[in-house]
């Protein structure tokens, strides 16, 4: 655990929607829920690797409302009760809003605290180097330093920002002299020759009076607004959210402020923000290639294939990212997988399901994956989690047909009650409400037919 006079939080930013990695992440389900690396999402492992530095009980978490449930869920499956530890906004308004609503969070139970930001989506291979230069940037926040996190650049990256450092403080710490914008391979490599540039993280420590003096100070209608629309005992609503700037904490703050201060880090940081960045981060195999699914690869090397439900055979393929999902296949060079978010744009224009959900959709009382829709029926699998139940209205013109796969599920419809084991199934033709429950202590599954009634 830290050694830090004050109480320390760590404020997980979860509000993205990592476009560049579709079709595995989606607006529904964006990337900090996915399980690309092990049996954890990006959210679980964020949290798991802050202990044992930081106490994972003082972890808050920031997202849209939309994905409250699941990523509540996420905690409770790594042993985090989620009761008051997320923090929701109702639209995305950039990180300046998210961070300083999480402060004025913090400030309603604690005098002061020092809060460390972190994107919820990123990786970290190096966890004790993490641990170490984390501790350090608690001990700088305690000095009334703002830290921003510089990684040491190992190559003349163009995707990312970079810090400029200037003259030493303590713990091998750097004034912030500049920002920078992500510059072309010239100028990347001339950044890397001057030595004192890092790559911009986007992960933060600082005390939370001194970052709400800093917003006073360069984002005083920002706070003003914020201060004006938070109340506990009450939710924002979206119309109150979105009359407030879309402005990143770069532009807020950290390249106005006098307290900044960057931290050089080399812990094998990346933001997973792209295909690309997220092969170099995998161990590969003797052919160079990171391969996860039921993948036959004859005579490919350098590539990045992922599949989900088929069977995926490649032959003679070089430089590549395959990426298969039920209903989407992207396939891509390496080098240019992340204008993959110009082809989501596309779909959003075109009014394609396919860039906003999955097949399957997560709700509070489980899932639904849609197996096949037709104009006149379609055929869907429902997942119940124990206790959990779920409604929905038939308006008498079709029928539905439920076959219990797995456990027990409890129907009710018309003020009737019917217990259906495996294999057993009903079917539902009078208008009202049905509600299908699981009141045992394992998942359930069903099969879902509706389809249009029959004179």
């Amino acid at each position: 655990m830290a050694d830090s006079a004050s109480k320390v939080y760590a404020i997980l930013l979860a509000g993205g929607t990592g476009t560049r990695l579709w079709p595995v992440s989606r607006q529904l389900y964006p990337k900090q829920l996915v399980k690309f690396i092990g049996n954890d999402s990006l959210v679980q492992s964020t949290v798991k690797r802050l202990s044992p530095v930081l106490e994972t009980e003082n972890v808050r978490i920031v997202c849209g409302e939309q994905h409250f449930h699941e990523t509540a869920r996420h905690m409770q499956d790594i042993g985090l009760q989620a009761d008051g530890k997320i923090i929701c906004e109702p639209s995305g308004r950039n990180t300046a809003p998210a961070i300083l609503l999480a402060v004025l969070h913090t400030l309603r139970v604690e005098k002061d605290a020092v809060l460390c930001v972190f994107p919820a989506d990123h990786v970290i291979g190096n966890t004790e180097q993490f641990h170490e230069r984390l501790a350090a940037a608690i001990r700088l926040a305690e000095q009334d330093f703002i830290v921003t996190f510089g990684i040491r650049p190992h190559y003349a990256e163009t995707g990312y920002g970079y810090v400029e450092g200037d003259a030493a403080v303590s713990e091998g710490a750097l004034r912030v002299k500049r920002f920078v914008e992500k510059p072309d391979k010239k100028t990347a490599q001339q950044y890397i020759n001057a030595g004192n540039f890092f790559w911009n993280s986007g992960m933060f420590a600082f005390k939370a009076s001194v970052i709400v003096d800093e917003f006073r100070t360069w984002q005083p209608d920002l706070l003003e607004k914020m201060n004006a629309i938070f109340d506990p005992a009450r939710p924002i609503t979206k119309a109150e959210y979105d009359r407030l700037p879309n402005i990143s904490i770069d532009y807020a703050v950290m390249e106005k402020t006098t307290r900044g201060v960057v931290l050089p880090s080399d812990f094998g940081w990346s933001d997973i923000g792209s295909w690309k960045s997220l092969y170099d981060f995998l161990p590969k195999d003797d052919n160079l290639n990171v391969i996860d699914g039921d993948v036959i690869a004859n005579h490919t090397r350098g590539c990045f294939i992922l599949g989900s439900d088929r069977l995926i055979a490649v032959n003679h393929l070089k430089d590549a990212v395959v990426v298969e999902t039920p209903d989407s296949i992207f396939v891509s060079d390496i080098d240019h997988s992340r204008d993959v978010k110009s082809i989501v744009a596309c779909l959003k224009e075109k009014g394609r399901k396919e860039y906003h959900q999955h097949r399957t959709i997560y709700y509070p009382w489980g899932s639904r994956s849609w197996l096949e829709q037709k104009e006149d029926f379609t055929v869907a699998r429902l997942m119940i989690y124990p206790g959990s139940s779920l409604e929905t209205e038939m308006d008498g013109a079709a029928v539905m047909n439920l076959v219990v796969v797995k456990g027990t599920a409890r129907v009710t419809t018309g003020g009737k009650s019917l217990s259906l084991n495996r294999g057993m199934s009903t079917t539902i033709t009078e208008k009202g409400m049905v509600t299908i429950e699981n009141t045992g202590d394992q998942l359930i599954y069903l099969i879902q037919v509706l389809s249009q009634g029959i004179d």
